[in-house]
C-alpha cells in the first residue's frame, strides 16, 4: 500500500491532478501494482478524505497552532513507538504540521497497521496528508521525509 501512495506522491503534483478512480486503478496496473495493493491504498486515500472533512467540521474553532500537550494512549504507543511521537513533536514544533494535521496523522497510522508502523511509513503517512490537503514542505523538510533511517548516519548534536 505505501508504495503506492509514494507513487502517487510521485507521480501527481495535487490530488486533483490523479485521474477517476477506474484509470487510477488501470494506471496503477500497468506499473505493476497488484490489485490489492491497489485497493488498499485507495482505500485509505478515500478514507484519508473522510477523516479530514470530519476533523475539520468537528474542530473549526481549534487554533491551527495548539499549545497543549498530547497525551498518547496505550494503544496509539504501542502502534506509534516513542520514535515517531517525537519525530511528530520535531514536525509540530517546526510547524509543518498543526494539532489537526497530527491528529489526522495518528488516526491515519491506526487505520493502517494494527502493529506498530516504521518511521518511514509515518514519513509517508505525513506526506500524504500534506499533500492531500495541497500543502508541500519547505526543501529541508522535504529531505527529512524522504531519507531513509536505514541507510543514514546517526545524528550529532552539537
Amino acid at each position: 500500500m505505501f508504495d503506492v501512495l509514494v507513487y502517487l506522491y510521485e507521480t501527481y503534483y495535487r490530488p486533483e491532478a490523479c485521474p477517476d478512480s477506474d484509470a487510477l486503478v488501470k494506471k496503477l496496473s500497468a506499473v505493476g501494482f497488484d490489485e490489492e495493493e491497489i485497493s488498499k491504498a485507495l482505500g485509505w486515500l478515500t478514507d484519508l478524505a473522510e477523516t479530514t472533512n470530519e476533523f475539520s467540521d468537528r474542530y473549526p474553532q481549534q487554533t491551527a497552532f495548539s499549545f497543549g500537550i498530547r497525551i498518547y494512549a496505550p494503544q496509539e504507543l504501542d502502534v506509534l513507538g516513542t520514535e515517531t511521537v517525537g519525530f511528530l513533536q520535531f514536525l509540530e514544533s517546526a510547524k509543518v504540521i498543526d494539532s489537526i494535521q497530527r491528529e489526522i496523522i495518528i488516526e491515519r497510522a491506526l487505520a493502517a497497521s494494527d502493529s506498530q508502523v516504521s518511521l518511514d511509513k509515518i514519513k509517508v503517512i505525513v506526506l500524504m496528508v500534506l499533500w492531500s490537503q495541497g500543502k508541500e514542505p519547505d526543501g529541508l523538510i522535504f529531505d527529512e521525509l524522504f531519507s531513509d533511517d536505514e541507510d543514514s548516519e546517526p545524528r550529532l548534536l552539537h
